[in-house]
């Protein structure tokens, strides 16, 4: 069995997010944490403790966005699926997040390029790949080679509307990519916004929630050690054919789990 860890850990670098958006986490170690580990034991003292150690521990500032993390429908507006309440990622069915999995080769579209509908169809058609209602869409970008770099943010493709409703209009409910967004990085957006004046294409992949709520997965890692063809690798499978991969999110060293209505950063299995 081959283990493919597709997350990136929560971690102190400002390349992973736009500044000032990054997490915090101070670390303390055994030689720090004794006198908070024994105010719950009265009367115990700290050379009774192994090594007069506490514990090690992480405390952590952060966003929702840090990490990598599945994003809810009501983080890109409060409605979904035509005027509907959009949903929060605690009611986002766990149904959604088990099927199918398919990867799409997008790194050698440039940085900021809008992925149209008719390329995400021709996409599926290169790999001879036939979606399903519930199947996992993964895109590899050319942002995932350069995580943790400064150009991080401001490289790789984006998902346009038509290309995120090509999916959901067919049952897809979960996607994800190795970018910092969904949407092409937002400094090649600005700049078809200045020069066309049209506010409409601020966040028009994250907007398609509006039509068809779906989630996305953001800041994946080791996509492109994924199979090149859809349904090399199926989820549940036997023999030789088995891939478990696991998306893991958490601080670097101890672990995290966190939820919160747009986001959520955890323990889950994602099947491929």
């Amino acid at each position: 069995m081959k283990i493919v860890d597709l997350s990136n850990p929560l971690e102190n670098t400002q390349y992973a997010d736009p500044p000032g958006l990054g997490p915090r986490i101070d670390y303390m170690g055994h030689d720090q944490t004794a006198d908070q580990m024994l105010q719950f034991f009265p009367g115990v003292t700290r050379d009774q403790l192994p090594g007069g150690e506490g514990w090690a521990v992480e405390q952590v500032t952060l966003s929702t966005h840090n990490g990598t993390h599945l994003d809810a429908p009501y983080h890109y507006h409060s409605t979904m699926d035509g005027g509907k309440r959009a949903i929060t990622i605690d009611e986002v069915p766990l149904e959604w997040c088990y099927g199918r999995g398919v990867k799409l080769d997008f790194r050698h579209f440039a940085d900021g390029h809008v992925v149209t509908g008719d390329e995400m169809a021709a996409a599926f058609d290169a790999i001879g790949h036939e979606l399903a209602p519930g199947d996992i869409v993964l895109v590899n970008t050319a942002a995932g080679e350069v995580y943790g770099q400064p150009q991080y943010v401001g490289t790789g493709c984006g998902m346009g509307h038509d290309a995120t409703v090509y999916l959901t209009e067919r049952g897809v409910r979960v996607c994800g990519t190795d970018a910092w967004s969904w949407d092409a990085p937002f400094i090649h957006t600005a700049a078809r916004v200045a020069e066309t004046g049209d506010a409409g294409l601020i966040w028009e992949g994250h907007r398609a929630g509006m039509v068809r709520g779906y989630c996305h997965i953001e800041k994946l890692a080791n996509l492109a050690a994924l199979p090149a063809r859809a349904g090399a690798v199926r989820w549940p499978c036997s023999g030789n054919d088995l891939y478990n991969v696991r998306l893991r999110s958490g601080v670097a060293r101890n672990g995290a789990v966190l939820r919160k209505q747009q986001q959520t950063l955890g323990l889950c299995y994602f099947p491929i």
